[in-house]
């Protein structure tokens, strides 16, 4: 650090003084001179142009010695490398996120454009933010004290897939924690179903009681259910026994997994977010089916099956492809912001996703 002050002291002393790197020093008359003499020179070297150039300068060498303390760490130090090169990272690509969210924000306001209304891709980094800024939040309080990014580096070492967001992960991490946290959600599909079974058996409509209770025996035998199916029995949701304000505090929070949602919330809390849950992703499936399953890339598209419910590492892209397809076929049939709407979404979640979860193993 002495060398580098040092460094950029000569350098300095250089654009001020006219001291030149072959050591014949210009020695100036100003120092001898009347101030209103000196006040051109002042000028001269407070210039814009001077300032612009010192600084970035430094800027030059600051980044010429991270870039040495880089290298150090990546040769005597390869695991805390790994740590500090994926947090700097994250930060630069949560930093990224926010400034996308600020345009996509700024343009609503100025457009007076409405969230439902928003192409797919904003619509989806709107979502995604806002939950990675509720899980991030910690993390930054945290890291805001002078040294306390070494005890986030010991957390991200420690408890990564639990308290850090998406931005710091590795690759390798992203695709075990989406295992991971998927295998958790599927911890809760038999509840769910046999919650659903059990709801159903006070179904009165007797006709729609036996196609209920006939899906849900396809669904524990590993039966992929067709869409007709569940069309069919879609009315059951919009009242009692199984719309979201009829079924019990334990059905509720037996559905919080699902959506990776805590269920340590009053009763009233969890139905309002469950419902504010499914009416987002009802707006998701409307904008993707205007943007067009086709526009999506690989990895938007194993995102979009994940979101709702399916193990999208454990299938081909031309299997995602289909069950997303089969997803927005359904749900362009279901009627945005309606009371019945929320819990027909509900229980298309309840119905379709503990199926693929036992037929593909997780």
């Amino acid at each position: 650090m002495a060398l580098f002050c040092a460094a950029v002291g000569r350098r300095f002393s250089v654009d001020l003084y006219g001291i030149r790197t072959n050591g014949v020093t210009v020695i100036h008359s100003s120092f001898t001179a009347t101030s209103g003499a000196r006040l051109p020179l002042y000028r001269h070297y407070s210039s814009p142009k001077s300032r612009l150039g010192i600084g970035l300068q430094i800027v030059s060498r600051l980044q010429g010695a991270n870039a040495k303390y880089e290298l150090f760490l990546q040769r005597y130090f390869p695991r805390f490398y790994v740590l500090y090169h994926t947090f700097t990272k994250g930060i630069q690509l949560l930093f990224q996120d926010a400034k996308e969210v600020t345009v996509i924000r700024t343009r609503m306001l100025t457009n007076s454009v409405e969230v439902q209304d928003l192409p797919y891709r904003d619509m989806e980094k709107l979502r995604q933010f806002r939950r990675d800024m509720i899980k991030a939040i910690p993390l930054l309080l945290i890291s805001i004290p002078p040294f306390a990014n070494y005890l986030v580096f010991v957390l991200m070492y420690l408890f990564p897939r639990q308290l850090l967001i998406r931005h710091f992960w590795t690759p390798q991490q992203q695709t075990e924690f989406q295992g991971v946290n998927h295998s958790h959600r599927a911890q809760h599909h038999w509840a769910v179903l046999k919650g659903l079974e059990s709801a159903g058996s006070h179904v009165k409509d007797g006709r729609l009681k036996i196609s209920l209770l006939d899906l849900c025996n396809k669904v524990q035998s590993g039966v992929h259910p067709n869409i007709s199916d569940i069309q069919a029995i879609r009315g059951l949701f919009s009242g009692a026994p199984l719309s979201i304000k009829r079924i019990n505090a334990n059905q509720m929070r037996q559905l919080c997994p699902l959506f990776f949602l805590t269920p340590r919330l009053p009763t009233p809390m969890i139905g309002t977010r469950l419902n504010s849950h499914a009416i987002e992703l009802l707006q998701l499936d409307r904008a993707l089916s205007r943007h067009g399953l086709h526009q999506l890339d690989d990895s938007e598209l194993r995102r979009a099956c994940y979101v709702r419910g399916l193990d999208s590492g454990s299938l081909s892209i031309n299997q995602c492809r289909e069950w997303l397809s089969q997803w927005l076929q359904f749900s362009s049939h279901l009627k945005a912001l309606l009371p019945g709407t929320t819990a027909a979404k509900e229980g298309d979640e309840e119905d379709d996703d503990p199926h693929h979860d036992e037929d593909q193993g997780g």
